[in-house]
């Protein structure tokens, strides 16, 4: 016997193959009655396909004018994907204005399913665990989200209207270049044409992007996220540090990535090796200093204060506390 899943699937198809159907066709089709066959065209309006009835006495049900939508058919591996897909996407702020579109969208790939999957699914989810509390962090417009990705890929130039972290708003003209996510946030990095300088703006602040006229070229080889993180780390904040740290790209980053410090040579080397130990110039910027001597001490390299002074007696203060530590035990 089909499943009531099945039944409504055949229902869609049905319709797809154009003109009106009436109740006791379908009926027939499905081996239901009538009023089951309304119960299922209630399914299809509730998973936002547009089927339309048709009054009087050749009426029924049709699809809306130029609406073709194939029938979802997911394997066990697939729904699973797509689930766990919404639940880590609202957990982790990969949502637009619409905070229960992530909810909606799984309700209805649920009905969809046979409920033998469904059932496993269900399994599954109510099994889940996180050990983090989901992200709190403010979620783009949905239109201003689709107007910039649309103006990334046509490489055309746009307006935003902007409110910056200290209230200020303003309306700048952007090529962008790329959408980049980072911690829960959304970002678009690009240039201001008119001050030929490099931007990056939170994708949350702004109320509106409208496509302008033109075109342009990104430059060669540019990397968004790269962009983006390193923004992140010359923003400015109260303390301005800077260190030199003896050790290899890798173990800094390990510690302080590119979101948080930028890494230079503190002197030409001779060993050009990029793995190879060397004093390396590191410098970040940060609202507070208490933070770093745990990170600078979990590092377990040597390492010199360039500034500020404040940073050099946290650092003592917390080898004191080592030392005194250590004697008492």
């Amino acid at each position: 016997m089909a499943r009531p899943t099945s039944r409504v699937l055949t229902l869609l198809e049905l319709l797809q193959s154009g003109g009106i159907r009436t109740v006791a066709e379908l009926a027939d089709r499905l081996g239901v009655d009538g009023r089951t066959v309304r119960r299922y065209v209630d399914h299809l309006v509730d998973l936002d396909i547009p089927v339309e009835a048709v009054r009087g006495r050749y009426g029924g049900y049709r699809l809306a004018p130029g609406y073709r939508l194939p029938p979802l058919m997911l394997n066990d591996d697939e729904a699973l994907a797509v689930l766990l897909g919404l639940v880590a996407g609202r957990r982790t702020g990969l949502l637009t204005a619409t905070e229960t579109a992530g909810e909606t969208a799984a309700a209805k790939i649920r009905r969809a399913l046979p409920e033998r999957l469904a059932r496993r699914l269900d399994t599954v989810m109510e099994s889940l665990a996180f050990t983090a509390a989901p992200g709190e962090f403010a979620a783009p417009d949905t239109g201003v989200l689709l107007a910039i990705s649309d103006a990334v890929r046509h490489r055309r130039p746009i307006s935003i209207r902007y409110t910056a972290q200290d209230g200020r708003r303003s309306e700048r003209t952007l090529h962008p270049y790329g959408i980049v996510t980072h911690e829960g946030r959304w970002y678009v990095t690009g240039t201001d044409p008119e001050v030929g300088q490099d931007r990056t703006f939170r994708l949350d602040r702004i109320a509106d992007a409208r496509t302008l006229p033109g075109s342009f070229e990104p430059p060669a080889g540019l990397d968004p996220a790269d962009r983006v993180l390193s923004g992140l780390a010359q923003a400015a904040y109260r303390h301005e540090v800077t260190l030199r740290i003896h050790g290899t790209v890798e173990q800094i980053r390990a510690r302080l990535p590119a979101s948080v410090a930028s890494v230079t040579e503190a002197a030409p080397a001779e060993d050009t090796d990029p793995h190879a130990e060397r004093w390396l110039h590191v410098e970040l910027r940060a609202e507070r200093l208490d933070w770093l001597p745990p990170v600078l001490a979990s590092l377990d390299r040597p390492f010199v204060i360039e500034r500020p002074n404040e940073l050099r007696d946290l650092v003592i203060a917390l080898a004191d506390r080592l030392t005194a530590s250590a004697c008492q035990a």
